[in-house]
């Protein structure tokens, strides 16, 4: 298995737990009878840091999918190579980062850190579009 198919196990694995993390901090400050529920409304408030965890979450689900089928196309096509690969440590080592500076609220450098992610992205998807 290539180094960005890798990468991208991990990258799932960090998605895991960005669902299991904010759950976890809901259980903890609201109990367990609202995620037992059938959530039909909005449950109680939850704490800053279980809001950012959530926000961590979503924005990671936006770019998730166009990472994961960046990293498969350039393998199925055979264009794995160097730029894949920096960029898919890019994308995965900045989205490692991402999660405790949204959870802390570190302005200005979390969106640093997202652009360098993106620019991850961005590098696969070159790699993969560019002539051969």
């Amino acid at each position: 298995m290539t180094m960005q198919l890798t990468l991208l196990a991990w990258t799932l694995v960090l998605a895991l737990v960005q669902v299991l993390l904010p759950a976890m901090l809901r259980n903890g400050e609201t109990g367990i009878a609202y995620n037992a529920s059938p959530r039909d409304e909005p449950g109680p408030p939850v704490g800053v840091v279980t809001a950012r965890l959530r926000r961590a979450q979503a924005n990671l689900f936006e770019t998730l999918p166009i990472f994961a089928a960046a990293v498969l196309i350039a393998h199925v096509a055979g264009r794995d190579g160097d730029l894949t690969l920096w960029g898919a440590w890019l994308y995965f080592g900045a989205r490692i980062l991402y999660l405790p500076l949204y959870a802390f609220g570190v302005p200005y450098l979390r969106s640093l850190v997202w652009t360098v992610s993106f620019a991850g992205v961005l590098m696969i998807l070159f790699a993969v579009l560019r002539p051969a």
